[in-house]
């Protein structure tokens, strides 16, 4: 499990403007049904984003880090997982999300980010650049869509993605990483005792094939789920996340 239900996100560098957040539902084009969050900036900049949760699906780390995106200006939608297999059930400590985990197919996920990316053409005008943003299991299925020509990204950000999960027997991120269509920023702890770093210097050299930007960062001290409000020892590594978050956006974004 990445985060608990005590965990927040950092907060993004600047200054934090006007934003509302709202709890919805979204319907994929196989009749799914799962709940999302999105967070609405009052001033909207050109660049939005879908947040991919961790295993537990969506939680309220990824509510708020919905709202930390719009407070800097770009609208946010953060998706659960599991509408499929546990309907629009609550998503806290007591989910047991595991069996969920393992009914999860990447073709019936792919439907449910369309919808997610329907959402976000409906409350912004047609060519924002559209990111997205995983952790831990959400980093590895943000590499793993930034396979995808077809969902037209800006770019895709992954932290801590795991290396090892095969969605769909189609291999793993570190073997597929050729694959990548997009502009891709990696995050990783160098003291992550679930990720080798040899497997991220590995997933580096393999992104190369792409000849598509990319940058992958490894804090060589911080953790698995290191980027939490109340981890103060990695305070200085959530900081330079969060903007070089915001740099990759920013430098993928038509002005």
């Amino acid at each position: 499990m990445c985060y608990d239900d005590n965990a927040r996100p950092p907060l993004p560098p600047g200054e934090a403007g006007p934003a509302h957040g709202e709890e919805i539902v979204l319907t994929a084009a196989d009749g799914n049904r799962f709940a999302a969050y999105v967070g609405h900036p009052a001033k909207p900049s050109h660049a939005q984003i879908i947040i991919y949760p961790d295993v537990r699906g969506l939680h309220q780390f990824y509510k708020e880090l919905a709202l930390r995106f719009a407070e800097v200006g770009i609208t946010a939608i953060a998706i659960d997982y599991f509408g499929r297999t546990a309907g629009l059930t609550s998503r806290d400590d007591s989910f047991e999300f595991m069996p969920h985990v393992q009914q999860m197919k990447i073709e019936s996920f792919t439907q449910d980010v369309k919808a997610a990316q329907d959402v976000l053409r409906q409350h912004n005008q047609a060519g924002k650049a559209t990111f997205t943003v995983g952790f831990c299991m959400g980093g590895t299925l943000s590499f793993t869509t930034g396979m995808d020509k077809a969902l037209g990204f800006a770019g895709v950000i992954g932290f801590y993605a795991g290396m090892s999960r095969d969605f769909g027997g189609k291999g793993t991120i570190l073997d597929r990483a050729g694959e990548v269509t997009y502009p891709a920023l990696g995050l990783f702890g160098g003291a992550d005792q679930g990720i080798p770093v040899s497997n991220v210097e590995e997933f580096d050299k393999r992104l190369d094939a792409t000849g598509f930007e990319h940058t992958i960062i490894i804090y060589p001290n911080a953790p698995h789920s290191f980027f939490d409000r109340r981890s103060a020892d990695y305070a200085s590594e959530s900081a330079d996340a969060w903007q070089q978050i915001l740099t990759f956006i920013g430098a993928h974004t038509p002005q």
